[in-house]
């Protein structure tokens, strides 16, 4: 037997409420051949990176986590970059990558993800939010995106009486299986706006919808509730779930929607990238599997590992856990791709938009160090990607990702940034 690194989503046994959705997994289309293995995918070099992040006490415990890019139509050459520092708040940057405005959590907050909401209808007029799960607080916060504000380009709307998103009491939040990944859409038919939240150890994806208060501030109302599966048929009959500590859940993360269709990408982080409606209205389906999916492995508590047994061939072929940070490049012909993370081996991989086409593995690519000060991307939590001029330093577009390990660093402490990928080059490495 090896041992391999444990991720936090898990799960011992399976959940009987679940049953109907885990028997889809039994037909759930194999990862598509062909892409070859990681080590052949091409690489591209950043442009810039954020200051380093520091997750200790002299570093303001900040850990950079999920970034989104907001374009400033009026001046795109001035648009922002917004990331998650979880405890460490909210960081903008400019795209030099160069920090504007840092916002702090409110007590006892812990922001994970964030995105972006375009024209949200508020009494004073439409305006550009950001959206991000507080995690220490089951809650959500919206911001306001004011670019020349006083103060910085980021203000806190959000409504003072918005309630824990899946918690029942303080007592629950305490426990910490909150408000989690996150993803935000707007329906297109009836022009209201969402967030999909999904829940901390946890297969549970919530449906918000976004209200306006009277005096500007933003909150939100529970939709529907959807679970996903935590235990799964595989084609030799057993049932499988992946391994990590007791009473743990194999949670999702990364979560993006396309707008032009409705459709939602959720990343089970230890099990693969599901598709289905953003309403949460019919059943997912999973579209792609981690390599690992299927691996017997049992919980090592002194080791706070898990011993893994042989690999029984059931998984994909492109993605390593954890499958992370999704996010959705879309072109003017209604073509494009979903990108993801691929946190295991540190590369990303690129699926088709058109579901027509089954989502099909289009390629993959890796995002590699340019200097000994600007360094690539490992182990990577989330992406954002925006398919549009951004002024003269990002003509064709702008890639950017989390760097779990910054580097040349600081000695032993721990830390992280957003690394700065020109479209362009990623675009030509994966299309040659």
């Amino acid at each position: 037997m090896i041992r391999v690194r444990r991720t936090p989503p898990a799960v011992l046994a399976s959940v009987a409420a679940l049953a109907a959705l885990a028997s889809l997994t039994a037909t759930a289309p194999p990862a598509q051949a062909g892409g070859g293995g990681a080590e052949a995918l091409p690489s591209v070099t950043p442009r810039a990176e954020t200051p380093t992040l520091y997750d200790d006490e002299a570093g303001g415990n900040a850990d950079a986590d999920d970034p989104a890019i907001w374009r400033n139509a009026a001046d795109p050459g001035r648009s922002l970059v917004i990331g998650t520092a979880k405890e460490g708040g909210l960081r903008v940057y400019d795209l030099d990558a160069r920090p504007v405005q840092s916002l702090a959590t409110p007590p006892g907050g812990r922001f994970n993800n964030v995105d972006l909401v375009h024209g949200l209808r508020l009494p004073t007029g439409r305006a550009d939010v950001a959206v991000t799960t507080d995690r220490g607080n089951d809650r959500l916060r919206v911001y306001r995106i004011r670019p020349g504000a006083p103060g910085g380009p980021l203000v806190d709307v959000t409504d003072p009486a918005a309630p824990p998103v899946f918690s029942a009491d303080e007592s629950e939040i305490e426990e910490q299986r909150t408000a989690y990944g996150l993803a935000t859409w707007t329906d297109r038919a009836t022009g209201r706006s969402y967030a999909l939240v999904s829940r901390r150890e946890r297969t549970s994806i919530a449906l918000l919808e976004l209200t306006a208060g009277a005096d500007g501030t933003v909150g939100y109302r529970k939709v529907r509730t959807v679970d996903l599966p935590s235990a799964f048929r595989l084609p030799d009959g057993s049932t499988w779930s992946p391994c990590a500590e007791p009473g743990e859940l194999p949670q999702v993360e990364g979560m993006v929607v396309d707008p032009a269709n409705g459709v939602l990408y959720a990343g089970q982080e230890d099990v693969g990238i599901w598709r289905l409606s953003a309403d949460l209205t019919t059943a997912p389906r999973l579209i792609d599997r981690v390599r690992e999916y299927g691996v017997p492995a049992v919980y090592d508590e002194p080791s706070d590992e898990c011993v893994a047994g042989a690999d029984p061939g059931f998984g994909g072929s492109r993605l390593s856990a954890d499958v992370e940070g999704l996010t959705l490049l879309t072109e003017a012909d209604g073509d494009g791709y979903l990108l993801a993370s691929s946190q295991g081996d540190d590369t990303f991989a690129l699926y088709d938009r058109e579901v027509a086409d089954a989502n099909e593995y289009e390629g993959g690519f890796r995002v590699t160090a340019a200097s000994s000060v600007l360094d690539g991307s490992e182990e990577c939590d989330g992406a954002a990607v925006l398919n549009a001029p951004l002024g003269t330093r990002y003509p064709r577009g702008l890639l950017v990702v989390q760097d779990g390990h910054d580097t040349p660093g600081d000695g032993d402490r721990a830390a992280t940034g957003f690394t700065f990928v020109d479209l362009g080059d990623v675009l030509d490495a994966v299309e040659d």
